[in-house]
This record gives C-alpha cells, structure tokens and sequence, in this order.
C-alpha cells in the first residue's frame, strides 16, 4: 500500500509583476514539475502570495 504525501512550495509575486509573467511562472511549474495550484492570496496592495502542492508516493514496507 502506498502512503500520500504533498510537497509544498511558497511563492511571493510582488504586485508590479504582469499578470501574464505569473500565469507564464504558475504554467512552467505546472507543466515541468508536476506542481498544482492550492492557494492563491491576492493582497490589497496588488501582491499575490501562492502556494503550490504536488503528490508524493511513498512505497510502505511490506512483510
């Protein structure tokens, strides 16, 4: 039976970063490290704060 686990990874976007660079940022790391959107914070000053989950499978010890 296999255990799962997430990995997180925290980003900031400071609020003069376009809207297309953090949709092209969030796609690369989509696409080429498997990760996966859990929160997005936008804050009332225009900075974003992201975080970003991707599965890992750990193998349990058998007998």
């Amino acid at each position: 039976m296999a255990v799962l686990d997430y990995s997180y990874l925290d980003l900031y976007l400071p609020r003069d970063t376009p809207r297309e660079a953090a949709r092209q940022m969030l796609t690369e790391h989509a696409e080429h490290g498997d990760w996966e959107l859990e929160r997005l914070r936008l804050y009332p000053d225009g900075s974003r704060r992201v975080r970003l989950r991707r599965k890992i499978i750990r193998a349990a010890r058998t007998m």
